[in-house]
């Protein structure tokens, strides 16, 4: 049988850009399917007032490709959407995306040993190796509140920004305080008449080293690319001790979180005038069990007479706005959802449904058997299917960094397979096993399991009461793990 292409890949924002050029440049013929009518992923759908990185520029991007005009340390969200089109020209990954393919299941051949992806449309695409690059954050999770419906007003979700509501002069409610609220309140409180802010549960605030970079400076990255690179290892290995040393390695060194903790509330104690205020503001969790963040405006967006803090819990919408559980009705024009995203729930890790040998289904192997997959790309029981960011995959101070290795243990695999003259490649159950097994053994020493994590409501944690988001291990570890790896960890067949 003829097959479309050798490599599928779905999805066209950083995930699946970056395995698009390694597949390029070795020599793989391949399609990236997207749903949408153009690239960018994250970055094309987050458009809302006041977006922004959250990991400094300079080690929020690709290694290889490096971004000498970020106009900022923390760059705004346009650019980063700017950045992915720029990868796809430069790298001319144009003509192998295909927009406005939507996929609703991809299922595994065994007999010829193939995948065979279905389409919305009614189409049906065939290839030998199948990667899912579909993100984790990509599928806006709406709050479950009674009586949502019955609101008259505007309901925005944050990731489905409606650029035509018009803000100026209303009353509006955020719910939720996570990373995206934090970017967000400081830019609506200056046009709205009043703003309240439901929170269910407080973020650890770091200030934000953010700065404006130069014409002059830009210039000297062009000309010194070496002095990039030197900005990179730092903000790197300062993100790297803050960000993910601090969790990973919580029982070893429970100072250093601790440390972390008191300048966010030395952050929070400069910039919020009243105590109780402060109370409020401050969690009853460990740093880490939840994604901190950063900013030097947020904190202060309360202390303005037209913001409100409301921790009271939400009992229920109705037209005229929000009841809180304390009986009060807070009348609002508009209501924003900035409650982000379905991350470990059945529907979205895999987002459609995946069939491998005997009509095994990957999302429903994870819901009944955990998350788990060698080195967060491969299961058993899936052959020649690998994910981009499957469970415990998360690895380093950014996304890129992830990105990165996953593509190398990706390419690894696709080679020898090449090299071997092999067309199905299945990770084993003993190396899967293994790997899990240790998985769980270094989560034991994580933030998630000694700091009072219960109380974060962290995206972080799935329904078994696992982790599965960031890899338990530092970047450098990682790494090496993408570049050594064990290939004989794979069965091999013609």
């Amino acid at each position: 049988m003829k097959l479309d292409t050798e490599v599928i890949v779905v999805g066209s924002g950083f995930s699946g850009i970056g395995i698009g050029i390694a597949l390029k440049k070795d020599k793989f013929d391949f399609l990236i399917l997207e749903k949408a009518h153009t690239l960018g992923g994250t970055w094309r759908d987050n458009t809302y007032p006041g977006i922004a990185v959250d990991i400094a520029s300079f080690t929020y991007s690709f290694s290889f490709a490096q971004n000498p005009d970020w106009s900022r340390v923390f760059a705004p969200g346009h650019e980063l959407a700017e950045y992915a089109r720029k990868l796809s020209v430069d790298y001319e990954l144009e003509a192998h995306m295909h927009f406005g393919k939507t996929v609703e299941s991809a299922v595994y051949n065994e007999k010829q040993k193939y995948w065979q992806v279905n389409l919305a449309d009614g189409s049906q695409l065939t290839a030998r190796f199948f990667i899912t690059a579909t993100g984790a954050l990509t599928q806006p999770k709406l709050p479950q509140i009674p009586g949502w419906e019955s609101f008259v007003g505007k309901v925005i979700h944050t990731a489905r920004w409606d650029h035509t509501a018009d803000l100026r002069n209303k009353r509006v409610g955020i719910i939720g305080t996570g990373a995206t609220s934090v970017q967000l309140a400081p830019a609506l409180a200056p046009i709205t008449s009043h703003l309240t802010v439901f929170q269910r549960t407080p973020i650890w605030i770091f200030p934000k080293p953010d700065a404006e970079i130069s014409h002059e400076i830009r210039e000297l990255f062009k000309l010194f690319p070496v002095l990039q690179w030197f900005m990179r290892g730092i903000s790197s290995s300062i993100t790297e001790a803050v960000m993910v040393l601090g969790v990973i390695y919580n029982r070893q060194f429970p100072w250093l979180t601790k440390a972390l903790e008191q300048i966010c509330r030395n952050h929070l104690n400069s910039q919020v005038a009243d105590a109780s205020l402060r109370d409020k503001l401050t969690p009853d969790y460990g740093f880490g069990c939840k994604r901190p963040s950063f900013s030097n405006e947020y904190l202060k967006t309360f202390n303005h007479e037209n913001v409100s803090l409301e921790t009271n819990g939400i009992r229920e919408v109705v037209k005229e706005g929000i009841i809180t559980n304390s009986g009060e009705l807070v009348e609002l024009d508009i209501i924003i959802a900035a409650t982000g995203f379905k991350v470990f729930e059945f529907g979205n890790l895999p987002p459609f449904e995946v069939a491998g040998r005997n009509e095994l289904e990957l999302g429903q192997f994870f819901e009944e058997n955990r998350f788990q997959a060698y080195e967060g790309t491969s299961v058993p029981g899936f052959p020649n299917l690998f994910m981009m960011v499957g469970p415990y995959s998360a690895a380093g101070a950014s996304w890129f960094q992830m990105i990165e290795v996953q593509t190398r243990h990706i390419m690894r695999c696709l080679n020898e397979a090449r090299r071997r003259k092999m067309n199905e490649i299945e990770v084993s159950q003993i190396a899967h096993k293994k790997y899990f097994e240790d998985i769980l053994q270094r989560q034991k020493n994580t933030v998630f399991y000694n700091s009072n994590c219960a109380s974060a409501n962290s995206y972080y944690f799935d329904k078994h009461g696992d982790a599965p988001f960031l890899r338990p291990m530092p970047y450098l570890e990682s790494v090496l793990h993408s570049r050594f790896f064990n290939l004989n960890d794979y069965r091999y067949t013609s």
